[in-house]
């Protein structure tokens, strides 16, 4: 399966990191989607997941990947922000292990 590992970095330090799944698996289309990303604590709340989900959007959009499932946990209201701010449009909310919400990108 073809996917990539970036890292961002801002003047000189590692700030967070994303994961892109150019296509999905049975696993991933249920619960991981095609993009995965962090921030480092220190690093939140100063734009760069706004910043590493736009160019792994921007990454897929260029690979021509149509469609765009992102996913975030339930309590995470940083990261539903990020992603709805980015247009992701929320499909549904998973009754996981943690709960989780599924965004899709059109």
């Amino acid at each position: 399966m073809h996917s990539s590992f970036l890292l961002a970095e801002a003047d000189g330090e590692l700030v967070g990191r994303v994961s892109l799944r150019f296509e999905l698996n049975e696993r991933l289309a249920a619960e991981g989607g095609h993009i995965g990303y962090g921030v480092r604590p220190a690093f939140r709340r100063r734009g760069y997941a706004t910043e590493i989900l736009r160019q792994g959007l921007a990454l897929l959009r260029a690979a021509g990947v149509a469609r765009v499932l992102v996913v975030c946990n339930d309590d995470n209201a940083g990261s539903a922000t990020v992603i709805e701010r980015a247009g992701g449009v929320l499909e549904s909310v998973v009754d996981g292990d943690p709960p989780f919400r599924r965004y899709w990108f059109p």
